[in-house]
C-alpha cells in the first residue's frame, strides 16, 4: 500500500473577499508541482461564497465537474437554458464535454454557501455536454457509505463519464468500516469533512486527506464523530 498525506493547513488559499477558496491541488494562482492531480482527480476546491455573490458565466470543456454543497445552496445557470438550485444534501454533476458555459451564485442574498467543487479528467472526450443532480437522504450515510457518483449510475448514484465512484459517510465515534478498492487500476482519495479518523496508523483531522494506491482494502475508524468523502478514481499518468 502506498499513501500520500495532504494536511488541511497545507492547502493553497485564495481570499477574494466574496470568495474564500482552499485548493488541495494546483489551481488558479496556487501552484505546487507536487500537487497537480491524484490520478483522474484534478481539482478539489473547498469554497465559501458570501451572500449574493458568485462565479459569473465561464466556459468548461472535457472535464467532469462535481459540486457538493456542505451548507446553504447554489444557483446554477448555463447556456442550455438550465436554471437549478443545488441545496445541501444535493450532488450535481456536469459533463462539460465539447463545451458549456455556466454560472454559480449563492442562492441566498445574506447567508454564505459552503461547497466542494471537484474536477475529474473524463474517460471519453468531446461527448455532448450533460447535467444531472440529485438529492441524497443524509440518513443513508449514517455509519455506512452512501455512493453518490458511479460510472454506470449504479446504486441510484449520479452517472459520471469516468471509472470513478464518490461515497459520503457520516460515522459516529468508535464506528469503523473497511473500504475495498472498486477497481484494480484505481486509487482512493479520502477527504475528511469533519471530525477525526484513523486509517491504518495515520490519524486525519478535519480537512486532511489521504491518497492511497496499491491496496485491497482500508480499515477506517472514527476517533470522534466524523464525516468523509471517498473518491475512488483511475490512477492516470
Amino acid at each position: 500500500m502506498k499513501t500520500i498525506i495532504h494536511r488541511g493547513n497545507t492547502r493553497g488559499f485564495a481570499d477574494h473577499g466574496w470568495l474564500q477558496s482552499y485548493h488541495t491541488f494546483s489551481f488558479a494562482g496556487y501552484y505546487n508541482p507536487e500537487r497537480i492531480h491524484f490520478g483522474a482527480l484534478r481539482v478539489l476546491n473547498d469554497d465559501t461564497v458570501k451572500g449574493g455573490m458568485g462565479f459569473g458565466a465561464h466556459p468548461h470543456d472535457n472535464m467532469e465537474i462535481v459540486s457538493i454543497p456542505l451548507s446553504g445552496a447554489l444557483e446554477h445557470k448555463d447556456n442550455t437554458g438550465r436554471h437549478k438550485i443545488i441545496n445541501q444534501h444535493d450532488v450535481q454533476i456536469m459533463s462539460a464535454g465539447t463545451g458549456i458555459q455556466h454560472s454559480e451564485f449563492n442562492a441566498s442574498k445574506t447567508e454564505p454557501v459552503k461547497f466542494l467543487q471537484i474536477w475529474l479528467f473524463p474517460k471519453e472526450k468531446d461527448i455532448a455536454p450533460r447535467y444531472e443532480q440529485k438529492a441524497f437522504d443524509p440518513a443513508g450515510r449514517v455509519n455506512r457509505l452512501q455512493t453518490v457518483v458511479a460510472p454506470d449510475g449504479a446504486d441510484d448514484a449520479l452517472h459520471i463519464n469516468q471509472d470513478a465512484w464518490f461515497s459520503l459517510g457520516k460515522f459516529e465515534k468508535n464506528n469503523s468500516f473497511s473500504y475495498a478498492s472498486k477497481r484494480a487500476q484505481n486509487g482512493a482519495y479520502i477527504f475528511v469533512l469533519n471530525g477525526r479518523v484513523k486509517i491504518g496508523e495515520e490519524v486525519l483531522e478535519a480537512r486532511d486527506a489521504m491518497g492511497v494506491t496499491d491496496y485491497d482494502k482500508l480499515d477506517v475508524n472514527a476517533l470522534e464523530d466524523a464525516e468523509l468523502l471517498i473518491m475512488d478514481v483511475p490512477m492516470l499518468q
